[in-house]
């Protein structure tokens, strides 16, 4: 084979044109010959037997052709991609092939190229930081749940209900004097306050006594399932029973009781170290998104459609398989069909996500040829470990599994990434609200 030409163009594409000689050619043609020989029947001879030559004159020099062309094709695309060195994303598209008076095949392909990227600023960016202290009231909400969980529930006979009660209410609804599907329940326990149930409803069990039955007047909001948005409802209320939560009281016996410390100063420092950890690590989440987003957004390339469409796939595939669909056969239309997803989706959440993801790789990429980073063999062994330990498994079998060359790039980006978010600085912030909208 020879590669005939190389033809870069714009928007990161390009062709080359790979022609095999005449003896490749017609090994091909003969190989599809007796791939395809026991299918063919021509008369005087038994099936499978008839010489090429004979097949050839009753179909046609050309009869095996297309099947030579087929498995010619990849052969040929894999020397023109090493004899090119171009450094190709996706798949290519064969945009012409052509067998010649000389009996050699020549196969045009185009591709599309990794593109060319210049970094932006990456170093010393600035973004929002969440904060991490721990405020009394957060201390307190947490042990009032504490003790809600340990609450010992008292039957309530002898007045009427109240916000935070529990009630056990049978309730049918009517829509214009008819009954409408899904507004009728019977044994239903609904804690008053809690917001579960339609606005206006547990405002109007509040008040009702055991035994008492009512009607409750409410409008559905506007945005509730189409057949009920914004009418207005009847519905008719049992309150069959009555319960409200006996809290136990917060002292060292409560501590004991519901964890392993034997006083309560003991257990609120437990808790409050706890939630100052899990604000950190929400900060942290929030501060390295933030900063990744804008070291992303400031690079310039012209990247080929085919990378986003590719993450695009790998991303539903990868969804996909969380619900048991694995089939790599199945088409994308057939997945987003079984999952659910529309074009909408498609567009305005899995696409955006999948653009980013593509601008981050191309990002640390860059990075990891523009820094030196220390990826020595010691650093490499430990982050191997670190991941084997995270994944359930050993670092051989993860060795074995991904490969060596796999392994060590990812830990570079981990090494990239982790430079970019070390050298960015906090920017103070008014509230959380302020930092979101970052």
């Amino acid at each position: 084979m020879i590669l005939k030409n190389v033809e870069k163009k714009e928007k990161n594409t390009a062709a080359f044109a790979v022609e095999s000689d005449a003896a490749e050619f017609e090994k091909a043609v003969n190989d599809a010959y007796r791939k395809s020989r026991s299918s063919i029947s021509i008369p005087g001879f038994r099936k499978g037997k008839a010489p090429r030559a004979v097949i050839e004159g009753m179909y046609g020099r050309e009869v095996f052709y297309q099947d030579a062309m087929d498995e010619l094709a990849p052969e040929a695309y894999e020397f023109g991609l090493k004899e090119s060195e171009l450094n190709v994303v996706g798949a290519p598209a064969i945009e012409n092939v052509e067998v010649t008076d000389a009996r050699t095949v020549c196969f045009t392909f185009a591709v599309s190229l990794y593109p060319e990227v210049t970094l932006g600023q990456y170093k010393g960016l600035e973004a929002i930081r969440l904060s991490t202290e721990v405020s009394d009231a957060e201390v307190e909400e947490e042990l009032n749940k504490a003790r809600k969980r340990g609450a010992r529930m008292l039957d309530i006979d002898d007045r009427e209900a109240r916000m935070g009660d529990t009630a056990d209410i049978d309730f049918d609804g009517y829509l214009d004097g008819e009954r409408f599907d899904g507004g009728k329940a019977e044994g239903y326990k609904l804690e008053l306050g809690s917001n579960s149930f339609v606005p206006g409803f547990e405002e109007q069990v509040a008040g009702m006594k055991v035994g008492e039955e009512k009607e409750i007047g409410i409008t559905f909001p506007a945005d509730y399932t189409p057949e009920l948005a914004g009418k207005d409802v009847v519905f008719k209320v049992k309150l069959n029973s009555l319960t409200m939560p006996e809290l136990p009281e917060l002292d060292d016996e409560f501590a004991k009781d519901v964890s392993e410390f034997d006083t309560l100063e003991e257990y609120k420092a437990d808790i409050r170290a706890k939630l100052v950890k899990e604000k950190t690590d929400k900060a942290d989440a929030a501060f390295r998104s933030a900063v990744m987003h804008q070291a992303a957004e400031n690079i310039t390339a012209d990247i080929p459609a085919v990378m986003v469409d590719e993450k695009v796939e790998e991303t539903l595939r990868n969804y996909a398989s969380q619900f048991g669909m694995n089939d790599r056969k199945a088409s994308l239309e057939d997945l987003c069909r079984m999952m659910g997803v529309n074009d909408e989706i498609l567009e305005k959440s899995i696409r955006p996500g999948a653009e980013f993801q593509v601008k981050n790789d191309l990002l640390l990429q860059a990075v990891m040829d523009a820094e030196e980073l220390d990826d020595n063999d010691e650093a490499f062994a430990e982050y191997v470990e670190r991941v084997s330990t995270e994944v359930g498994a050993t670092a051989d079998q993860l060795r074995q599994y991904f490969g060596e060359d796999y392994m060590r790039n990812e830990f570079k980006k981990e090494l990239a990434t982790k430079l970019i978010v070390d050298s960015a600085v906090a920017k103070p912030f008014e509230s959380e609200k302020e930092a979101e909208a970052e």
